[in-house]
């Protein structure tokens, strides 16, 4: 085909015609000049021949025209044609470029665009932009998605314009991939001018821009809380009252919790609505600048509830009525400090009708009860009757009836919180007067009692312990001084008979169940902290792998004990052996708890004191703390249960299988070491104790643990020397100095202190030790030790008694040298005891 013009288009593709009779007709021809080659040149004519040879190149052309697709059936081309007309006139501009390059179809627009009168001016899409880079860019993503078959668009600005455009223009750049006969490839592009589309577009930004700006440098604030409350939007007045950066805050940067106090914070969050509603609460309230400082402020805050009744973000008006912005003088001065007040006072505040439902209520009010009562259009719905416990809804109801009645003396009403039993208030009510015939009938003030009630109870627990404690120790003292003389004179006969002896075995089962009953004792003393402790500074870590092995055979085969050590334990002062009776009670415990089997997880951790308040409760101080964690995926226990594990002799087990005093040692041992224990259970869910330790500092200069009163045992245990034996319980008194008195020394004996003070002033010669009992009337052993310091300076000394060491120590001058002996002890450890301190 030859150039056209570019009058309209430029065309290089196939042209359909009506040729469909010419071809059959040059199909003809050729099928005669086949005949006639058959027929022989000697029997046709000349001018036949030539004849029907012109009429077969004829037909020949015409089939290869038809073959390529120049020529075509009439209705195909139709049909084209019509498309044709529709590209040729369209407004964007068409190019349809062959994969090699080669231009095939260019509309009027698209000429127009390319200022291009004939093909050789004509310019393919990627050489009709160019400039800056950002052009470029986008040309190469053209041509590169052109080439890889793909359909793309890119939105270009080319300064100066197509088409001989002297400003800039915006352009729409298209290409896809359009199929072609014989399996070629090739690419339409269309271009399109959007530059009245982008201005626009840059007309609504820019009013929008203003319309913002306005907001922004309003004179009154304005800011959009979401549910959570997140601040999605801040206007720039409101930012600059507040000291925030506007470009910080506008993405989001600050909570409501960051702008209002928390009693302000609740009454925004308590609107409520129903679905489709849009709440709007009026309300005086303080904002926080970023320094702290309060900003009066009048806000009307709108909700909108969606069609499930979930709250959308608010629209917030702020009126600033701080000093010189908004108040007047006079009467709406004293309005605004009354807000103030009324929404920032720790009382929980509301009026209330006849009925209990809530008219006004203020800041602490709504946070009290979960912001069930926040005053919308109308007042609240809700009656402060729906938020007390059922127990309390008739005193309550009572009380808001005879304040209605105008009567001042009501008593106040402890209640507990609806839904919660763990928070509590006291309410008081008061009469008044409805002279804004709003239905007002009382006024009622709410006090948050909660912690006083826990400290309440504590305290109370404190003190039964306390006092079950004393009695406890006083026991313990008084009967160690039973199994003294039970296990002293057991050994008096055991020494007496030899194994074969018929009595033998019998006194060896009264000393072995005398010993069973002095470790319940021990018990007893533990729980109420009177039992003897060997404090050292010790690693926790180590101190658990040591007992692992026996914690195993402990749990047996069923359950899984698994240790966890943390990074880097600090150091802790204890007593050894009684820190693994505690892991021993806990674990025993634990076993019981889990009968088909289980895990049991020890777990060790340091406590910073930034994180101590995290766990226990507000008994435990602030402190670094050293803390073991011991778990089980037990069968776990009720909250009435978890109350009463702690008191002595209170146990969940059978008849028979439990004396109730495990975890009270446990406890006892605990808070004895300085430390502190907490559980937390749930019934199927398994039980975790955490026991929490002071961390211990060594000093430069720390001194060794105690050694143990109890030395080796020398070869020979007798000796001389005189001995003041002084005990008030004379079983005792005569079996000390029957053993002793058949190792050699000479005793002296004495009832109690004054005695001892009396022999010591008639004994002619020195004395060399002195044995004691602490706890003696007229003159406890203490205070004889000091008297007879004075005579005798260099006097040895041991104390004998049930009670801890440090109970008396505190009782003796400072640096007193002595040495322990705990009841009950046996001959043996009696009579090494006497060895190592005569020296």
């Amino acid at each position: 085909m030859s150039e056209t013009t570019a009058t309209t288009s430029i065309d290089r593709s196939e042209r359909p015609g009506h040729a469909g009779l010419l071809v059959l007709f040059a199909g003809v021809l050729v099928g005669a000049l086949v005949a006639l080659n058959f027929l022989g040149s000697e029997r046709a004519q000349p001018f036949i021949i030539a004849f029907l040879a012109a009429l077969a190149v004829v037909g020949i052309f015409c089939l290869l025209a038809f073959a390529v697709g120049v020529v075509q059936f009439a209705g195909r081309g139709a049909r084209n044609d019509l498309t044709k007309l529709m590209a040729d006139t369209a407004d964007e501009g068409v190019l349809v470029v062959e994969s090699d390059g080669r231009v095939v179809y260019a509309n009027e627009a698209y000429l127009a665009f390319a200022q291009a009168t004939s093909l050789a001016d004509l310019r393919a899409a990627e050489r009709l932009f160019s400039g800056a880079p950002e052009v470029s860019e986008a040309v190469y993503r053209l041509a590169q998605a052109a080439r890889e078959g793909r359909t793309t668009a890119e939105e270009i600005r080319l300064a100066p314009g197509l088409g001989g455009r002297e400003d800039a223009g915006w352009y729409r750049v298209r290409v896809k991939p359009l199929a072609r006969p014989g399996g070629r490839r090739a690419a339409l592009w269309s271009i399109a001018d959007v530059t009245r589309e982008r201005e626009r577009q840059e007309n609504v930004f820019q009013e929008l821009q203003h319309a913002i700006d306005y907001l922004d440098h309003a004179p009154a604030g304005f800011l959009s809380i979401d549910p959570s409350g997140q601040i999605v939007y801040m206007n720039a007045t409101l930012a600059g009252w507040l000291d925030h950066d506007l470009a910080k805050v506008g993405s989001g940067g600050l909570r409501l919790a960051d702008v209002v106090p928390v009693n302000a914070a609740a009454l925004l969050g308590a609107v409520t609505g129903a679905p489709g509603d849009v709440r709007t609460e009026i309300l005086d309230i303080d904002l926080r600048r970023r320094g702290g400082q309060s900003l009066p402020v009048r806000v009307f805050h709108r909700v909108a509830f969606g069609a499930e009744g979930e709250a959308g973000p608010s629209r917030t008006l702020v009126l600033n009525r701080s000093p010189g912005e908004d108040v007047a003088e006079g009467q709406r001065a004293a309005e605004v400090r009354f807000a103030r007040f009324f929404n920032n006072t720790p009382v929980a505040i509301a009026a209330v009708d006849r009925n209990g439902r809530v008219v006004r209520s203020n800041a602490s009010f709504a946070r009290l009860f979960g912001g069930a009562f926040a005053k919308g259009e109308g007042g609240s719905d809700r009656s402060i009757l729906d938020v007390v416990a059922e127990r309390d809804r008739n005193a309550l109801d009572a009380a808001i009836r005879a304040a209605a009645e105008g009567r001042d003396d009501i008593a106040p009403i402890d209640a507990l919180v609806a839904g919660d039993g763990a928070r509590s208030a006291r309410l008081y009510l008061s009469s008044v007067e409805d002279g804004d015939g709003d239905g007002e009938a009382a006024i009622v003030y709410a006090l948050e009692t909660t912690e006083q009630r826990e400290l309440e109870a504590q305290f109370a627990q404190a003190q039964k312990m306390q006092a079950v404690g004393q009695l406890a120790g006083g026991v313990a003292h008084d009967f160690n001084n039973v199994l003294q003389a039970i296990i002293g004179y057991s050994d008096l006969l055991l020494a007496n008979h030899r194994p074969t002896d018929p009595s033998f075995q019998d006194i060896m089962q009264i000393k072995q169940n005398a010993n069973r009953a002095a470790s319940l004792v021990r018990q007893l003393l533990a729980f109420s902290r009177r039992q003897t402790l060997r404090p050292q500074v010790i690693q926790l870590g180590e101190g658990l792998s040591d007992l692992s092995l026996l914690l195993k055979r402990l749990l047996g085969e069923t359950v899984e004990l698994d240790l966890r050590h943390g990074r880097d334990l600090w150091l802790v002062k204890a007593d050894v052996n009684q820190f693994e009776q505690v892991i021993v009670n806990l674990a025993v415990n634990a076993r019981d708890a889990m009968p088909e089997g289980g895990r049991l997880t020890i777990r060790t951790a340091n406590v910073p004191a930034a994180e101590s308040g995290a766990y226990g409760d507000r008994t435990m101080p602030a402190g670094d703390y050293v803390m073991v964690e011991v778990a089980d995926t037990g069968s776990g226990m009720p909250p009435e249960v978890i109350e009463k594990i702690f008191e002595p002799f209170f146990t969940t087990k059978e008849v028979g299988k439990g004396t109730g005093l495990g975890l009270s040692t446990v406890y006892g041992i605990v808070k004895q070491t300085g430390g502190f224990i907490f559980c937390e259970s749930e019934v199927g869910r398994g039980t975790t104790f955490r026991i929490f330790l002071p961390r211990h500092v060594p000093a430069e200069a720390e001194e060794a643990p105690k050694a143990e009163t109890a030395k080796k045992q020398a070869a020979d245990l007798t000796g001389r020397g005189t001995i003041l034996l002084v005990e008030d319980e004379e079983a005792v008194r005569a079996f000390g100095a029957r053993a002793l008195a058949a190792r050699g020394y000479t005793v002296l004996e004495a009832g109690s202190g004054r005695e001892a003070m009396a022999i010591v002033e008639e004994h002619p010669s020195p004395i060399d030790l002195v044995v004691s009992d602490v706890v003696m009337p007229e003159m406890d052993g203490p205070s004889l030790l000091r008297e007879l310091r004075r005579k005798q300076p260099a006097l040895k000394f041991i104390f004998a008694s049930g009670y801890a060491e440090d109970a008396f120590k505190k009782n003796l001058p400072e640096g007193e040298d002595f040495t322990f002996l705990p009841k009950p002890f046996s001959l043996k450890q009696l009579v090494e005891a006497v060895k190592a301190a005569m020296g």
